[in-house]
């Protein structure tokens, strides 16, 4: 493990994590165990729980769980040894250093690297090598401050400068490689990756450089170019100027396409601006996005690209806690044409006002669709308008608020000519059915206990369901109720079925041996984040301790005939021996073969 295991036991003891939760999430207490609405998905009605008791959190929705050091990686977007840096700077706990683990080594050197880089286009910029790509922000008008304020900079037109440059630091041609700043030809030389580039260096919200983006000043192509995945670079978990706008005092958020949409905002005075990073929006960048407000703007270009961008970042924001608006740009006209403009151009040509009216003025998301929808059919016509009451019922019927429903069913009878009470009817036959379908694909599953008791996952999908779940009861056990184990290991992770139980189990044996608590949440540095919340999932079963030694031995024989079955071997004297240290505990009762 990358830290002792007797510093991980005082971190996570002095980092109650009800107390770490609830500084991101608002909790209530429900039995013995807290609620709220989990951050790792857009939910309405809270399914996150958090447990004081075993430490854990697990959402009954998304299924995601783990222990204090799981949910600051998952929240903050962190490496497991950066979670744990994280928690013990809260606490005010010296972090035994020496024990850093080789990846993390190689991201912070990897950021080492990219802020260098970017210091480096940064000085190119000032220089009269990077006058051109100063002239493009002139003619951009960008001014020199806001440049700065993002660390713009300027990649020279030359096959190696960073290459050079980098070297010369100390860098090697691997680490520039796998930071994505150096290319490798077919001959196997090397070469910049970014040249005759404005640079545009992406920040997370820490103030790291992870990553860049870029674009040419001529008319070459590609004409975007961004770094690839990296150690520290994931194109899903960043958004471009959050760094900035997470500072905003205006109570919503803009999300925009483009870099220099961003940019242009913020220089006109709207410096709660972001954009995704050459992708559509993705739920990691929702969760980003939540810490910070609960109000969206989408503000795309309005070409059919962006009116698709906008339609799918809508699904993912449905019945979410965000208050959702679409800032539609209109199009401009040019020699009696109209032409698409995005925020940059709104901007220059009708100014920072004009977009000021525009985003008071803008419609919530379900405003937006109706509008889409309504844009398909000539309400004129009888046999549009009733293919306009279907198609929009589909729609209204994915409200699952009945106020809210009912307010636009009569806007949409009114844009159709149609009673109120005609298209109400329309809504209730497609709600009917959309709850048809979700409770026939939630009794199929329900009949299916095979299914209902695989992981989810299919990684981690379990070979012989009978001694998994009986393998699920043994860790069930050890962690409620340990007394009853003797004191050699009744169990080998060889004897397990599932490969991923048996690692669990092994570690927390160990874990007991070493004298310590025996914590989940130590296990996050063994654990994917997939295999921690299978494993807080199988902790939610019931399990009952009355009778835990005998529950303990026939989950014991269980795995010994499934494992005999597999292997073709005899007796299972150890089902025997867990029988006798039953008696010799005093516990009573038979075996139930």
């Amino acid at each position: 493990m990358a830290f002792p295991q007797s510093f991980l036991d005082e971190l996570i003891a002095r980092n109650d994590i009800a107390d770490v939760v609830s500084s991101y999430v608002t909790l209530t207490r429900k039995g013995s165990n807290l609620f709220g609405l989990c951050p790792f998905h857009n939910e309405k009605t809270g399914s996150f729980s958090v447990s004081p008791d075993k430490q854990i959190y697990h959402c009954f929705g998304c299924k995601k769980g783990g222990g204090v050091i799981n949910f600051v990686m998952e929240i903050e977007n962190l490496s497991y040894p950066d979670a744990v840096r994280f928690l013990a700077k809260r606490v005010s706990m010296p972090v035994p250093e020496d024990d850093r683990d080789g990846t993390e080594k190689l991201r912070m050197r990897m950021l080492a690297l990219n802020k260098d880089a970017a210091r480096y286009y940064y000085q190119v910029l000032q220089s009269e090598e990077g006058k051109a790509v100063q002239e493009y922000l002139d003619r951009r008008r960008i001014s020199k401050k806001v440049a700065v304020n993002f660390g713009m900079g300027a990649a020279p037109d030359s096959w190696d400068s960073l290459l050079r440059a980098m070297t010369q630091k100390g860098y090697t041609k691997t680490e520039l490689i796998n930071a994505g700043l150096v290319v490798k030809n077919k001959n196997g030389g090397l070469y910049d990756k970014f040249r005759n580039r404005l640079m545009l260096p992406v920040i997370d919200v820490r103030g790291d450089v992870v990553g860049f983006g870029s674009r040419v000043i001529d008319k070459s192509e590609p004409k975007y170019m961004n770094t690839t995945e990296t150690l520290t670079y994931s194109k899903r978990r960043v958004l471009y100027g959050l760094n900035l706008a997470k500072k905003t005092k205006r109570p919503n958020i803009i999300l925009c396409e483009g870099n220099l949409d961003v940019v242009t905002l913020h220089q006109a005075g709207f410096d709660n601006a972001v954009a995704s990073m050459g992708t559509a929006l993705t739920v990691e960048q929702t969760r980003l996005l939540s810490r910070y407000t609960k109000e969206l703007v989408l503000c795309y270009d309005n070409d059919n690209a962006g009116q698709l961008a906008t339609q799918r970042a809508l699904e993912i924001l449905n019945n979410s806690e965000f208050s959702v608006k679409v800032l539609r740009l209109p199009r401009r006209m040019v020699d009696g044409e109209a032409v698409k403009q995005d925020a940059d151009d709104f901007i220059k040509y009708q100014g920072p006002a004009a977009f000021e009216r525009l985003l008071s003025g803008s419609e919530n998301g379900i405003e937006f669709r109706m509008a889409q929808v309504a844009g398909k059919y000539d309400l004129s016509d009888d046999q549009s308008r009733i293919a306009y009451a279907a198609e929009i019922s589909e729609v209204l019927s994915q409200l699952e608020n009945a106020v809210e429903r009912e307010v636009y069913t009569v806007r949409a009878a009114e844009a159709a000519k149609l009673t109120p009470e005609a298209m109400r009817l329309e809504v209730q036959r497609a709600l009917k059915r959309r709850m048809a379908k979700e409770r026939k694909a939630q009794q199929r599953k329900e009949l299916n206990p095979a299914v209902t008791a695989q992981p989810q996952q299919r990684s981690i999908r379990y070979e012989n369901l009978r001694s998994a779940m009986a393998e699920e009861g043994v860790l069930r056990l050890l962690m409620r109720d340990e007394s009853i184990f003797p004191d050699i290991s009744p169990l080998q992770e060889s004897d397990f079925s599932s490969p991923l139980l048996g690692r669990i189990y092994t570690q927390l044996w160990q874990q007991r041996r070493a004298g310590s608590a025996g914590s989940i949440a130590s296990l996050g540095g063994i654990l994917s984040g997939e295999e921690m919340s299978h494993l807080t999932t199988l902790l939610q079963k019931p399990e009952s301790t009355s009778a835990a030694a005998q529950a303990l031995s026939d989950y014991i024989r269980i795995i010994r005939e499934e494992q005999q079955k597999r292997d073709g071997a005899g007796a299972d004297p150890l089902a025997a021996a867990m029988d006798k240290f039953k008696d010799k505990k005093g516990y009573g009762g038979k075996r139930n073969d």
